[in-house]
């Protein structure tokens, strides 16, 4: 029996789940808006330049190399992987710090930079061993009933959830010093949240990078989603590029049978898989009313993830900085809450900025760096209104703060080429619900059975990928939720 199903859109939830299903046997077709698959993980070209255009931290490759051999295939037989050592530098005013790969010598560069707290990484690693070892079992499966919370699984995780606590308050536990527990909270960003307020069952994305490291794909991270394509293709599966899907067609059943694209051409299939940004697709792609349990109301009142503010800068010189920079506002607790507390633009902002030319030639031409640089910033729920005037001050702000920090001190005079994108373009031109590129936040009721489910709860035969379900944002879990659908669908329709 032939099963027929579609995704709508190509970012790696999708594909990832494309590639697992038509492995297995389903005839699958992808419908992508863009003229290239990635989404927010696909490449921004130009002048010679190749930019991520939004991941660009890759950790725990285990679980992208678990998806290629699902289907048969080595991964390094389509990328190659690039270890970084060391893993990033986090540029505070008065100290900056490299953590390496090699846990002996993060350990030493502890001792020199905060004195007295090396023992306190000790600690970190042996009890965020534990609580990884008991809870990231729990982010392989979905929650679609009530039931599912008393899984022995979950069960036995409980007391490794640090309920009620904070990220930062759990990194208390182990380093005294404050730009040290910043160092160990950072990483709340890749979830657009707070360390102030992220859960503190997090502290296994920090221990996740100090025991498996962080890599790079050369070419760029797109070119993992570029991979899944080739396969989903050698599978037998169908890859549609600018092609937009206006709705999600529905029967009486409130079951979905179909797409129908922005050309009024209509398909049957026996499945949808959703890669839409969830609050867009939620809105957008059912008939009104269709969506009861996440509905417009409902969405609106959610907690989101902040939004950022990008440029990709082509220059025509390099620079002897590190792959990965976080430069470090001077009152981070303070930037953070403005940025979280949907208020104000900050005068005083954090930085990141990859400058992954240092370990791949292939991104710019000979001599030349392709810069990526990101400002996080509140989403567009905030009342900042980005005027080109306001767009001209904040990319000079940005530039500045690099100038202060780093070695490039002359940036602005060597850019050839650039490409800007604000809150209001990951709204407008990605189709992300308030501009919030981390998606739905992560707080405790918007987690495990409390996330729009895999399974949609709204919809019949209706599966949904991507960061807006669970288990979360993030690459490594985004790889996830695909495998969870495919297997519901697998449960669910079985060949």
């Amino acid at each position: 029996m032939t099963r027929k199903t579609a995704v709508v859109g190509a970012g790696p939830g999708g594909l990832t789940a494309a590639m697992l299903l038509a492995h297995r046997g389903y005839s699958v077709k992808v419908f992508e808006k863009a003229d290239r698959v990635g989404g927010r993980s696909a490449a921004i070209t130009g002048g010679g330049y190749t930019f991520d255009t939004g991941p660009t931290f890759l950790m725990m490759t285990f679980i992208l190399r678990e998806m290629f051999e699902a289907v048969g295939r080595d991964l390094e037989d389509y990328c190659r992987i690039v270890h970084l050592d060391p893993m990033y530098r986090l540029n505070f005013r008065e100290v900056s710090f490299d953590p390496s790969r090699d846990n002996e010598v993060t350990r030493q560069r502890i001792a020199e930079k905060f004195p007295g707290q090396e023992e306190g990484f000790d600690r970190f690693l042996e009890r965020e061993s534990v609580r990884y070892r008991y809870m990231y079992p729990c982010l392989q499966v979905p929650y679609g009933t009530l039931l599912s919370m008393a899984s022995p699984q979950l069960l036995r995780a409980l007391p490794h959830l640090s309920a009620g606590r904070s990220l930062y308050s759990v990194l208390g536990d182990y380093f005294d010093d404050p730009n040290l527990r910043i160092s160990f909270t950072f990483q709340a960003k890749y979830l657009g949240m707070s360390p102030w307020s992220c859960p503190g069952l997090y502290a296994m994305i920090p221990y996740i990078e100090h025991n498996f490291g962080i890599e790079h794909v050369e070419g760029g991270l797109s070119n993992i989603s570029q991979a899944m394509a080739r396969v989903i293709e050698e599978e037998g599966g169908e890859i549609m590029l600018s092609t937009p899907v206006r709705r999600i067609i529905t029967d009486g059943r409130r079951t979905a049978s179909g797409v129908e694209l922005a050309d009024g051409t209509k398909e049957e299939f026996d499945a949808v898989v959703m890669n839409a940004d969830f609050g867009y697709a939620a809105t957008e792609l059912f008939e009104p009313g269709l969506v009861r349990k996440w509905s417009s109301d409902r969405l609106q009142r959610a907690n989101y993830s902040c939004s950022t503010f990008m440029l990709y800068l082509g220059l025509d010189t390099t620079y002897d900085e590190p792959h990965h920079q976080i430069i470090l506002a001077d009152d981070y607790q303070r930037n953070i809450n403005e940025i979280m507390g949907e208020e104000v633009l900050s005068e005083d902002i954090s930085v990141y900025v990859r400058n992954a030319t240092v370990n791949d030639s292939t991104l710019a031409p000979e001599g030349h760096t392709a810069l990526y640089v990101l400002v996080p910033v509140p989403n567009t729920r905030a009342p900042i209104e980005w005027s080109p005037d306001l767009v001209r001050g904040f990319r000079a702000r940005t530039l500045k703060r690099i100038a202060e920090r780093t070695s490039m001190k002359d940036l602005e005079d060597h850019i050839v080429y650039e490409k800007v994108l604000t809150p209001l373009d990951w709204r407008d031109g990605y189709s992300i619900l308030h501009g919030a590129t981390f998606n739905l936040g992560h707080n405790i009721m918007q987690m495990l059975y409390f996330r729009p489910h895999n399974r949609f709860e709204d919809v019949g035969r209706c599966y949904i990928v991507g960061g807006g379900t669970h288990p979360g944002s993030g690459l490594p879990t985004i790889y996830e939720s695909a495998r969870i659908s495919a297997n519901l669908i697998g449960e669910d329709l079985p060949l």
